[in-house]
């Protein structure tokens, strides 16, 4: 009974998760140039503040939206309905802060996203989507 609620506990305070695609077109300067691909995902963790876990992964297969951010639910929002969340076209600092803010609301399921994450919300195949969440 007790590790019940233990288990319970641990699943409910799971936070948000963020990956960032940085396969062979995102974070490559060469594709998008002008973006400081190598310190992006230190600016999301230190505008996260800890809110939530970043990290890399290699190609999510939507190269031609790069740079790629997918959102995973914390536990409460994804039993809340939340689900994974994906972003393309994040090349801006304006935009990380905009991810970050959101996920320290309580990110998909539990807080509504800043309207204009609407313009780098982007579809996958549900292959692609499968890969990540498998």
């Amino acid at each position: 009974m007790i590790n019940e609620r233990a288990d319970r506990a641990t699943a409910s305070a799971a936070p948000c998760r963020v990956t960032v695609c940085r396969g062979c077109c995102c974070g490559d300067p060469a594709k998008i140039p002008g973006v400081d691909h190598s310190g992006q995902i230190p600016r999301l963790r230190a505008a996260l503040d800890g809110a939530a876990p970043v990290r890399a992964s290699e190609c999510l297969d939507v190269c031609d939206q790069a740079n790629v951010v997918v959102v995973q639910p914390s536990a409460a929002g994804r039993a809340a309905g939340g689900r994974p969340v994906w972003l393309g076209l994040v090349n801006d600092d304006a935009a990380l802060a905009d991810i970050a803010a959101w996920i320290r609301s309580g990110g998909p399921g539990l807080a509504e996203p800043p309207g204009v994450l609407d313009l780098y919300a982007i579809k996958v195949s549900r292959r692609v989507r499968e890969a990540l969440e498998g």
